[in-house]
């Protein structure tokens, strides 16, 4: 017994403490990965906090394995009790734990449903990919199973007092699990294809027709057949005209349904007809820029609740039919048990089925609350015109909380040719709307070529507004405490004034000895002569880090979270994309056009007659090139010409335009590299380029010493050592390595095409795009040509070409991470009629003989 003792490597309290607490343990895990799913679900449409999707990516896949990993140790506890309760004989029966095993074989036969429940999930999250939907089958597999073993645990408890609170509970947690497995069922890709279909056409009886036809011309009768329009048997019914000027927030959820019960066929790759896409077009031209945001908000949300939530099964008269059996079963469990439980037995395990029974009405409280206040809900209150009902005006007030909350932004701009020129501001307006409330991330991700060659971080042009202070602003608008408010801000920066002072002590201090140890370092080096091994020792870490982020698929994670930036989106921003579309959108008239636009990348806006200066120049750019390379092409023309301006004014129109270039470039570039399952269908060999591109970039920037240039150095430490550095400076600081580099870059002679000189085997396009840049600056300077507003509208093309070519799947996968503006434009286009997915030249018509006399 010694030996064996001493061979066991777990200790004897451990083993003990895991023996009494490994099912209460589990269980109470369970309860809570059920919980943090249910609060923290929702966010991930509306964040790219790589923290919390990672948590619910956590908490999704422990939730499953813990609960059938409870399910087993019930199991084996109660084979274990068995043996207990009957020793062999001549042996004394073990110990139980705290209670007695008959009480303690009740219990757990009672939580046993319990992991049934949490198995069935959330109603926030069924899915965490797309994909997870196409494992419906396991599911249902996986249900029967659960059952028996929920069953099992039942049987072996036989006789037990609580049978009326299992069975209930066994009843909950059944139709839980079944909800899941349906919602999973109902948003795979066939069965959501199938669900969309229309009721077969088999069209006019082409052979009856044909036999008249011929038994007609046989017997010598003059006879045509000629075509004659039939009723649409789908056009509204009383024609009544779209509404005109501003919605309000319950007209733009029930817009938005009903565009949704139509576009959702986008994600299942399905075609429209022509007065789909004529009714829509209609709508959506006489919407204003923020109407059209605010119904694409709430369209692409119930997409992204249909695909990934169980919002599709609880919504309906079966849904409430059922929800309202497990809710009741799980309140009469809990009468049940209180009545069962006697008053001195109240131990450890009892309290544990409390928290169970609370736990689980808690979730179902919780659910339905989501579920009154959602777009679903919204969207059944009849007559949104109408204000009488008390529920329309509850759910109204509930809806101006989610509306785009804009806060304006001041942005300083400065001429960088005429830098003692006094600034002036021009105002944005950012997207604040807070987490709680948000439908979306509202952010840009921004990834820049120069700036990664150059292992500098991406500057940002604006500011997120942290969304806290946002609401404070609202409240002191609407309970007029302004003086309260203001003292409260000017404390909290008082307070932070004083730790960034005590801060920055802190770092020059931690900066002083830096340098004097730095020195002590450097003259042991120089007396032991150890600059060899160092430089080895250095090359050999260099070796290792590389081969282990290569290996592990690390590389590029680690490049996202070092140089992927995120930018706020603009009003500015959308009304501009908004504008270019709408423009197009009237041109759109017959099916040619349509697809002609929207196959453009770049060609439509050059050939545009906005003005009078010849642009054919650019067109080698965008026509004679794949789509990949005109992108990365016009990503660095966009960054050369941002950083070194060659106009001598920059009013608030021209700064305007090169900002939105500036955000839709790095954002282009962004999903070409870091979304390429996104960007498949038109990424062809984009990182293949990228990549020769960053490397031809790296060697050209090595060779010029750009990061060692000593007055670079000099201002970024001028900067740096200041007590109060401006907003100025520090843009300046951010932006010095990139401006030089760009400089650089266009002082490279480029008579001759660098194909001819490299040949083909590299794809960089460095220098061909610093040509396109100088080509730019050309007609700017020679012909008089709006530089930035051309730039723009071609990014505005590049990224629609991109919306309308990418998978369909695609865009749905990223609205369950906090969506993209890629997305926004997608679905904007389809109702705009800008696409393929329509078959306008079709209607409905019937052939008819005519016999002549």
């Amino acid at each position: 017994m010694k030996n064996q003792g001493m061979d066991d490597p777990i200790p004897p309290g451990i083993r003990k403490a895991w023996e009494e607490w490994n099912i209460r343990g589990t269980i109470l895990l369970s309860l809570s990965l059920q919980i943090l799913l249910i609060l923290l679900a929702p966010f991930r449409k509306s964040t790219r906090q790589k923290l919390l999707i990672v948590l619910i990516w956590s908490a999704y896949l422990l939730a499953d394995a813990t609960a059938n990993f409870t399910v087993g140790l019930i199991s084996k506890s109660q084979d274990e009790n068995s043996e207990r309760a009957a020793p062999s004989p001549g042996s004394s029966p073990a110990p139980s734990l705290s209670i007695s095993p008959e009480q303690n074989e009740d219990l757990l036969a009672f939580w046993a449903p319990f992991l049934l429940l949490h198995l069935g999930g959330p109603d926030t999250i069924t899915a965490f990919a797309l994909e997870d939907n196409e494992l419906w089958l396991r599911h249902l597999l996986a249900l029967g199973f659960q059952a028996l073993a929920a069953l099992y645990v039942f049987v072996q408890s036989i006789p037990n007092g609580l049978w009326i609170p299992v069975t209930l509970m066994f009843v909950a947690g059944t139709i839980k699990y079944v909800e899941r497995t349906r919602a999973l069922y109902l948003a795979s890709v066939d069965r959501f294809r199938d669900s969309m279909l229309k009721e077969a056409d088999a069209g006019p009886n082409y052979a009856k027709l044909m036999e008249e036809y011929a038994f007609k011309r046989e017997n010598i009768l003059p006879t045509e057949i000629i075509m004659i329009p039939e009723p649409d048997k789908e056009a509204r019914a009383t024609d009544v005209p779209v509404k005109e000027g501003q919605l309000n927030d319950l007209e733009v959820v029930h817009y938005a349904y009903k565009y949704f019960l139509i576009f959702r066929g986008l994600v299942a790759d399905l075609i429209f007809s022509f007065r789909e896409r004529n009714e829509s077009r209609e709508f959506f031209t006489k919407r204003d820029p923020d109407d059209a945001l605010r119904v694409i908000e709430v369209e692409l949300n119930l997409i992204y609740e249909v695909l990934f939530t169980k919002v599709q099964v609880v919504h309906s008269i079966w849904g409430y039919i059922f929800r309202g059996i497990t809710f009741g079963s799980i309140l009469a469990s809990l009468g049940l048990f209180h009545f069962k439980t006697m008053r001195h037995k109240f131990n450890i395990d009892v309290r544990i089925t409390y928290t169970l029974l609370l736990g689980a009405i808690a979730l179902d409280v919780i659910a339905f609350l989501m579920l009154i206040f959602s777009d679903w809900m919204f969207a059944t209150i009849k007559d949104p015109d109408s204000n009488s009902g008390i529920f329309a005006k509850i759910f109204g007030s509930f809806l101006l909380l989610k509306r785009p909350w804009w806060r304006k932004c001041e942005c300083e701009i400065k001429n960088p040719k005429l830098v003692a020129k006094i600034p002036f501001k021009i105002d944005h307006h950012v997207l604040a709307t807070p987490i709680l409330f948000r439908r979306w991330s509202g952010s840009l991700s921004s990834y820049n070529l120069i700036s990664y060659c150059l292992k500098s971080h991406t500057s940002k042009i604006h500011k997120f507004e942290r969304w806290p202070r946002v609401i404070a602003e609202k409240i002191d608008g609407f309970l007029h405490i302004g003086d309260c408010y203001h003292f409260v801000v000017k404390l909290i920066k008082t307070v932070m004034k004083t730790v960034t002072n005590c801060l920055s002590g802190a770092t020059s201090i931690l900066a002083f000895v830096k340098q004097k140890v730095s020195k002590f370092i450097t003259f042991l080096v120089d007396k032991l002569k150890l600059h060899h091994i160092i430089r080895k020792t250095g090359e050999l870490f260099s070796y290792i880090h590389r081969t282990m982020a290569g290996s592990m698929g690390l590389k590029g994670f680690l490049d996202e979270l070092i140089y992927v930036s995120r930018e706020p989106f603009t009003k500015e921003l959308w009304e501009f994309v908004f504008k270019e579309l709408k423009n197009k959108a009237d041109y759109a008239d017959d099916p040619e056009t349509a697809q002609r636009i929207s196959a453009a990348k770049g060609e439509w806006v050059l050939v545009d007659s906005d003005t009078k200066v010849d642009r054919s120049t650019l067109m080698q750019y965008v026509s004679d090139v794949q789509y990949d390379e005109s992108l990365l092409l016009w990503h660095i023309a966009t960054d050369l010409c941002y950083y070194t301006p060659v106009e001598q004014r920059l009013n608030e129109e021209s700064y305007n335009y090169r900002e939105f270039s500036k955000l839709l470039s790095d954002y282009m570039l962004y999903l070409l590299i870091m979304q390429p399952t996104m960007m498949a269908a038109v990424g062809g060999i984009g990182k293949i380029r990228f990549r020769d591109t960053c490397a031809e970039a790296e060697r050209f920037f090595r060779e010029r010493s750009l990061l060692s240039k000593p007055e670079n150095k000099k201002k970024r430490e001028n900067v740096k050592n200041a007590k109060e550095p401006s907003g100025e400076d520090e843009e300046e600081t951010e932006n010095i390595v990139e401006a030089e580099a760009c400089k650089e870059i266009l002082l490279v002679t480029t008579d001759v095409k660098p194909v001819t000189v490299k040949g083909d085997r590299s794809k960089s396009v460095l220098f061909d795009a610093s040509m396109l840049a100088q080509e730019l600056n050309r007609l700017e300077e020679v012909e008089g040509l709006d530089k930035w507003k051309l730039v723009s509208r071609v990014w505005v093309e590049l990224i629609s070409y991109a919306a309308s070519h990418c998978r369909a799947n695609a865009h749905a996968q990223q609205l369950s991470k906090g969506g993209e503006l890629i997305t926004f434009i997608w679905l904007l286009m389809a109702h705009f009629g800008l696409g393929d997915q329509f078959q306008i030249n079709e209607g409905h018509a019937r052939a008819k003989l005519i016999v002549g006399k």
